[in-house]
């Protein structure tokens, strides 16, 4: 009887974390970041923006500063990874989903960059909106 107690315990605790409790919402951002590592990948940078709202509001913090709209987004992509050496290969490590509202998120990550021109690394926390039913991302800050 015990063991069951410490099992129905261990599962009720389970399912308050949307990690553990597999959230529809959150297989959807993993999917969206999918997309986006895909699309990186492949050397396709407006594939990889797809992701981000397409609005003069979008807010992205690089180490460069604060950088308003998607296209200025773009195009300091464009500038900071001019080519498929540049690009490298792009890989994720999603650490922290967090509920702010039904259509709210905010997520904490890792992303590295493999590449013969040396490896960069750092963390990311990235707020994504529902929009018309999809996620997009509407605030990044990437280090």
């Amino acid at each position: 009887m015990r063991s069951l107690v410490i099992i129905i315990a261990i599962s009720a605790i389970s399912a308050l974390n949307p990690l553990r409790a597999q959230d529809p919402e959150v297989s959807r951002i993993k999917a969206l970041m999918d997309v986006q590592v895909n699309a990186w990948n492949q050397g396709n940078i407006e594939g990889f923006m797809e992701t981000y709202w397409k609005s003069d509001s979008l807010l992205f913090i690089g180490k460069k500063g604060v950088t308003y709209g998607w296209q200025a987004t773009l195009d300091n992509y464009k500038k900071s990874y001019p080519g498929k050496e540049g690009m490298g290969s792009l890989s994720f490590n999603l650490l922290e989903f967090k509920k702010l509202s039904p259509d709210v998120y905010f997520v904490v990550g890792k992303w590295e960059l493999k590449r013969t021109i040396g490896d960069l690394s750092g963390h990311f926390s990235i707020l994504l909106r529902k929009i018309n039913g999809e996620w997009k991302i509407v605030a990044d800050h990437s280090s």
